[in-house]
């Protein structure tokens, strides 16, 4: 098993990507410390996980990972629990508000803001210094379309996921030299809840374009979740050790990477963002 003995955290993790990552891996060794609003829905996840190996391999505690105070008692209470943690999944997360920008509640894309960045923010912030202290660990951040292309209609995730995108390579560089790998997964596009939400919206909200994008994404049954399972855990195990900084696609890279792929990605900005300038698109400006 690839994650045998490693303790894991996983927010938003009571149902869709979050609990399909919670199964995978728990079938591949690991301890998994799930975490969601819902109380409800994270105590069915819990049993669900719970017949994979036993119930001794899955810890729960309801989270607002938006409330700085609630992640810090969170982690406190998840150090007490494992031990040592090895692995946080930042997965919680929301579309926000739809519509023009300039007609979108403030308060609602706020909060999107506060769920999506703030919520990745707090947790690292507070699981950092342990993971120092111990010698390493691995980060995997979620992201999505709405960091590599703009999203009209949708802007607080698009812009949230965004900025937890240089997050994730920020924090790549400032934890390079205490071995903690820092990266970020864009799934593909999941048959979830907020892939409902954006049709309850209707093309009013979100866009003609986006809403039929949405209809053939329902029609089809969008990306695999599991395919964004297999890449969290690549990612968490040994076998993905130094590639750091990075936006890796579940559906689109070739993953996992032989060792000279590992080495071109690692000494490169190969799955970063960036700024693309005249001269690499044939323009000579002076």
């Amino acid at each position: 098993m690839k994650l045998e003995g490693i303790n894991a955290v996983i927010t938003g993790a009571n149902q869709g990507l979050g609990l399909e990552m919670a199964e995978a891996f728990v079938r591949e060794g690991a301890t998994v410390f799930i975490c969601a609003r819902d109380s409800v829905k994270l105590a069915e996840a819990a049993e669900r996980l719970g017949k994979i190996r036993g119930q001794q391999f899955v810890k729960t505690r309801c989270l607002d990972v938006s409330s700085d105070v609630e992640v810090a008692a969170f982690t406190a209470e998840a150090i007490k629990t494992l031990g040592r943690i090895h692995v946080l999944v930042n997965n919680a997360g929301v579309y926000g508000p739809k519509g023009p920008t300039e007609e979108v509640d403030a308060d609602l894309w706020r909060k999107a803001v506060e769920i999506n960045l703030m919520g990745v923010f707090y947790v690292c912030r507070h699981f950092i210094p342990h993971m120092k202290a111990s010698g390493g660990g691995k980060i995997i951040n979620l992201s999505g379309g709405g960091a590599t292309a703009p999203l009209p209609r949708i802007s607080a995730y698009a812009a949230s996921k965004a900025a937890v995108v240089r997050l994730s390579e920020t924090l790549a560089e400032e934890l390079r030299e205490f071995h903690i790998d820092v990266n970020a997964i864009a799934p593909g596009a999941l048959n979830t809840r907020m892939l409902d939400e954006v049709l309850a919206a209707g093309p009013e909200k979100v866009g003609q374009a986006f809403y039929s994008k949405a209809l053939k994404q329902k029609e089809s049954g969008g990306a695999p979740l599991d395919k964004g399972a297999a890449l969290a855990v690549y990612l968490a195990s040994s076998e993905s050790d130094g590639i750091t900084g990075k936006l890796v696609s579940a559906v689109w890279d070739p993953w996992p990477f032989d060792s000279e792929r590992k080495t071109d990605i690692s000494s490169s900005d190969i799955y970063t963002l960036r700024r693309i300038v005249p001269q690499e698109r044939g323009k000579k400006w002076s």
